[in-house]
């Protein structure tokens, strides 16, 4: 049991890694010498400028920060519930939170990836951070429904 915990909680550390890697990180597309992400849209290593006032960027800013926020709640919700939570409950609580985290990351994946086109100059491609986005969504989703599965035992 001490085993499936342990990996439980290394897949959800991973997940919420992978969320704030691919949120903060500058590479969502990349260029011979241009990158861009959430916040920046950088032409050369020395000049960027910040994102536009458009919508649907500060959608998925918001989307991508509510996805990290509602991992971090999960988290802190499986520890709360680990050790009040009556023998043989489920941690639906906290499946619901990690769930709602992948539904928002995928959000900001698919906003990003309909909308880019106006943001990101032609040629260029998308970078990691735009993949770990989309690696981080199936497993915060997986870690999600394991935690709704999951029961409580002594």
């Amino acid at each position: 049991m001490l085993l499936l915990l342990l990996g439980i909680i290394f897949l959800h550390l991973a997940a919420l890694v992978l969320l704030f890697v691919s949120t903060i990180v500058s590479v969502w597309t990349t260029g011979e010498s241009t990158t861009s992400d959430l916040w920046t849209n950088c032409t050369t290593a020395t000049t960027c400028i910040p994102a536009s006032t458009g919508e649907w960027i500060q959608s998925v800013q918001a989307v991508m920060i509510l996805s990290i926020i509602f991992s971090c709640l999960s988290l802190f919700l499986f520890f709360c519930q680990l050790f009040t939570l009556q023998k043989g409950g489920r941690f639906f609580l906290t499946g619901t939170f990690q769930i709602l985290a992948s539904l928002f990351v995928m959000s900001g994946a698919i906003i990003y990836t309909v909308m880019s086109k106006d943001w990101v100059p032609e040629g260029n491609s998308f970078g990691y951070s735009y993949i770990l986005a989309w690696v981080a969504f199936p497993l915060a989703l997986i870690s999600g429904l394991i935690y709704v599965i999951l029961r409580k035992r002594e």
